[in-house]
């Protein structure tokens, strides 16, 4: 069943719960899946190029889980028109035809020109020809950010009532070779999988440890918080002390498609059924962890 809100964020629910509610303290979101282009983007690359934002099947990759009783929340907007998984303070001023207004934070990814809204692709390709203005800015923000933020919290808030804890996948990819403007480390050959909960700040260390041990079983290479340590959304999400645990999977691009015409590749169902079996494997592990 699919809750969409025009714009924000489809709410992907399982079949036979009629709310919110899941079969397991799991909850999966996908914060760069978007492909829902508003016509107010008017950016300055063609639309091909405008793709390789996303993170191209991450929320069908992990779909398999609605069958299982576990909800996602998948991004409608796409990343480069404004970026769920950024702070809202990470504006790029240089985006802006005049100053903003409220306190701005100069993160490391704003000075990438990967801010709240992209300034360029990971190529350095410039995004715009043209300045934003604050209302511009401030309109993805309510539109966009907000209910996605929001909706994800409801979701969780539902979970941890029910069960009384929460672990919370915030779900990405990545391309196998980091981007000369993608991150600090350009050029990084990327492991199969990277976890991240900020230095176990998000989530007690036994669930990214689980995962990462379930993973290498199944013969992927995986490394912890290196070199992802996972951003805004686990941030602001993650609670362990509150019994709330929300970790970052990056899952390299290799593994399931071409990251030139973004087409799956043949190994496409491979992975799909090993998080199809991890998911099964969480959804016995936290159900454990709440006896």
């Amino acid at each position: 069943m699919r809750i969409t809100q025009p714009l924000s964020y489809r709410l992907d629910l399982p079949q036979q719960y009629p709310d919110s509610e899941s079969s397991a303290p799991l909850v999966l979101d996908s914060p760069h899946s978007g492909t829902a282009y508003p016509p107010d983007f008017a950016a300055a690359v063609d639309f091909g190029a405008l793709r390789t934002a996303e993170d191209t099947w991450v929320d069908d990759l992990w779909s398999d889980a609605l069958e299982m009783g576990v909800p996602m929340i998948a991004a409608a907007f796409p990343r480069a028109y404004i970026d769920a998984n950024r702070a809202p303070d990470e504006i790029d001023e240089l985006l802006l035809d005049e100053p903003w207004p409220d306190a701005l934070n100069a993160s490391p990814k704003v000075k990438l020109g990967k801010g709240l809204i992209w300034r360029m692709l990971d190529d350095g390709t410039p995004l715009y020809d043209r300045k934003l203005t604050v209302e511009e800015v401030r309109h993805r923000i309510n539109a966009c950010w907000k209910p996605y933020h929001a909706a994800l919290g409801r979701v969780l808030d539902d979970a941890h009532r029910k069960f009384g804890k929460v672990w919370h996948i915030n779900c990405h990819s990545m391309p196998s070779v980091a981007g000369a403007f993608a991150t600090d480390r350009p050029g990084l050959v990327h492991p199969d999988f990277v976890l991240g909960d900020r230095d176990g700040s998000t989530s007690d260390p036994a669930f990214r440890e689980f995962i990462a041990a379930w993973l290498r079983e199944r013969g992927y290479d995986v490394t912890v918080n290196d070199p992802y340590k996972g951003v805004e959304l686990v941030r602001a999400f993650g609670r362990p002390q509150e019994g709330r645990h929300s970790l970052q999977i990056e899952i390299n691009r290799k593994l399931y498609m071409d990251e030139v015409t973004l087409r799956p590749s043949e190994n496409y169902g491979r992975l799909k059924a090993d998080l199809r079996d991890l998911t099964a494997a969480l959804i016995a592990w936290t159900r454990a962890q709440t006896a």
